[in-house]
Parts: structure tokens; sequence; C-alpha cells
């Protein structure tokens, strides 16, 4: 009798969180944002604030860790969305801050001496588990695990104006999600 091998032959390439949120209105996005929380990475440890809406003219990135804003945008956010990639955009510093739970809500700030920012997650679906094996989507080699805890609504706020739209149900495989999900205890690796 054999058994599975239980290590994954890949490299990793981070580990750590990357919630987010879309919001839609009219079938447009009108916000998105990628929050990412890093334990380990060849950028180091620390958050990191992608965000595009209307309320910030475009796209802004917020750090506590520039080298970790530039390797994600040239390693990750290149695949997931280009425009979070642009290395020309300036990275501002700021100070990351959460609280909650995953029965209630979640807030993660992200403030400095111009900006509070507002990510909120709430009215929680059942968790599941995203496996997508390492150069099994088309265009990526990456392979991704990561615990999802998606949320029926969503609210983002940039210096205490409201981000326009709402969140949008959609299915992951065979699971209930949402364009709103903390991503937690989330392993990248590459061959």
């Amino acid at each position: 009798m054999t058994s599975a091998n239980p290590v994954d032959p890949n490299s990793i390439r981070l580990t750590g969180e990357n919630s987010f949120i879309r919001l839609v209105e009219d079938g447009e996005q009108t916000t998105r944002t990628s929050h990412w929380r890093v334990l380990y990475s060849p950028g180091g440890a620390g958050h990191v604030l992608f965000i595009k809406s209307d309320l910030v003219e475009g796209v802004r990135v917020y750090a506590d860790n520039i080298a970790l804003a530039r390797w994600l945008q040239e390693e990750i956010e290149s695949l997931l969305f280009p425009e979070f990639a642009d290395q020309s955009l300036q990275v501002i510093e700021a100070e990351f801050n959460r609280k909650g739970d995953t029965y209630t809500y979640w807030t993660e700030t992200i403030e400095n001496d111009d900006d509070q920012i507002t990510l909120t997650w709430y009215n929680f679906l059942e968790p599941f588990m995203l496996t997508v094996p390492a150069g099994s989507a088309p265009g990526r080699p990456h392979g991704v695990y990561s615990c999802f805890i998606p949320a029926r609504s969503g609210r983002i706020t940039v210096n205490g104006d409201d981000a326009a739209g709402e969140v949008a149900l959609e299915m992951r495989g065979e699971k209930q999600s949402s364009s709103a999900c903390l991503a937690w205890s989330e392993t990248w690796v590459r061959p």
C-alpha cells in the first residue's frame, strides 16, 4: 500500500492573507481592493493595500513595507489585476489595524496623516478552502491555497465617504462565494 505524498513539491512564495472587496453597481465594478497581510515572502513581512476607486481618483498603493508592495506588484498583482502592478505608482506609507470576528463583522483600517480607509466585511457565508494547484490555471504558474470566508455585504470608506456599489454573489466551483472575501491562511507556491 502506498500513500500520497503529503508535501507540495513547489517553492513557497508567500504565506499570509489576501482579503478583497469588489463593489459593483449596475453591472460595473465601482471600487476594487486587494488587502495583503504577509507573514513570509521574498519581499519580507508586512501589509499592503491596493485600491482602485473614484474616491481615490484611480489607483493607490498603501504599505508599511515598500519592498513587499513592489514584490507583490511584480510577482502576483501582475497576474491578478495588472492595474495594481504599475510600479510607477507611489507607495504611500500607512499604518494597518484590524478588529472584529468572522461571526459579526471584520474591519481593516489603513491610515496615515492624510487618509483613513476602512474595509468592512459582514453577513458572512460558510467558509471553504480554495485550492488551485500550481500550473492549473492558464497563464498562471502559481498555485494558491486559501481559506475563503465570503461575505454577503461589504463597505469601503475613504476619509468618511462610502464607495458606491454592493457586493455581488458568485460561485467558486460548487461553493457559494462573493466579491468580498476574507482570504486567510493563504499560501502561494510556484514550480
